[in-house]
């Protein structure tokens, strides 16, 4: 039995020793890790549009080949795959970063230049310090959270404001996306600032969903985006937020420090895009790819060519 147990020891101790053998062979045959920075973006057809963008410009300006990870499942995700030098830039939104990131509470200054540059400065104040992430130059726009209806149905003629709405939206079905319903600049504050008490739990879904609910009579008021395709194309009706509930949402590139270091030529790059994209021009590249079905990248590659990028 000795023999045998002898005979079992020495045979575990060479599977054991041939299996690290092979892990040490396959380690040093594992490619090594490109040279080429990441673009990232959310997990909707604006951020991807930014993400293409953003690749596209990087791409022209600088010779690097460019690597995309888009599709990433919001806000939370794509701070993570920063973190962890899994991506090395993507868009964010200001007043997204300042509550949903870094769990600030939004910038509420009466003049609205003021509130877009104290939300700005917030931003890149906090995530160079905690971070060390860079906040360049704002695109040009701001993507809001808009409540959105149907202009057409009975009694809409006279309401344009969420405080106009408030009566009525006691008898509106709500439809959000799964953020807005628990960000800390979504549902809960909005109901709160304007009184609003819409009946039973909202419907939550996709965002792409949303418009297509709004059009079935699904839902009655949905919480979209100001730069969504759908609300120009179906003719559909933006309340106006007159308390200025929603804290300033302009859209800036995040990089990581590291990266910058690493290709100091994204930051010229980069910095060409600042203040190019109007809400108009992204409200038509949206629809080009929701409506009309064209590709993104030929979508950007136009627009590229047509703003002299």
């Amino acid at each position: 039995m000795r023999g045998v147990a002898r005979r079992w020891v020495a045979g575990a101790q060479w599977v054991a020793g041939a299996l690290l053998c092979l892990s040490v062979l396959l380690a040093g045959c594992a490619p090594p890790r490109l040279d080429r920075p990441v673009i990232g973006a959310k997990n909707f057809t604006e951020q991807v549009v930014l993400g293409e963008l953003l690749a596209q410009q990087i791409e022209a300006r600088t010779g690097l080949r460019v690597d995309r990870r888009f599709y990433l499942a919001g806000s939370y995700i794509a701070q993570q795959a920063m973190l962890s030098g899994r991506i090395d830039a993507y868009v964010e939104y200001t007043g997204t970063a300042l509550t949903a990131i870094l769990k600030q509470p939004p910038v509420r200054l009466p003049d609205p230049a003021e509130n877009e540059a104290a939300s700005l400065a917030a931003v890149r104040a906090l995530y160079k310090q905690r971070y060390n992430i860079v906040a360049t130059e704002p695109l040009g726009f701001e993507n809001t959270f808009a409540m959105i209806v149907r202009p057409d149905d009975p009694g809409m003629a006279s309401i344009h404001t969420l405080s106009q709405a408030v009566g009525a939206a006691r008898q509106w079905r709500l439809g959000v996306g799964y953020e807005f319903e628990e960000r800390p600049d979504g549902l809960h504050g909005l109901e709160a600032a304007y009184g609003l008490g819409f009946p039973g739990e909202p419907r939550t879904m996709d965002l792409g969903l949303l418009y297509r609910a709004l059009a079935a009579h699904q839902v009655d008021i949905i919480a979209g985006n100001s730069t969504d395709g759908p609300i120009a194309a179906e003719h559909l009706r933006v309340l106006i937020d007159d308390k200025h509930y929603f804290p300033p949402y302009q859209a800036v590139p995040l990089v990581r420090a590291a990266a910058l270091e690493r290709w100091p030529q994204l930051r010229g790059a980069m910095a060409e895009l600042g203040g190019k994209i109007s809400a108009d021009d992204m409200r038509a590249m949206i629809e080009a790819v929701d409506g009309e079905h064209k590709d993104v990248v030929e979508v950007v590659r136009l627009f590229r060519a047509t703003h002299g990028l």
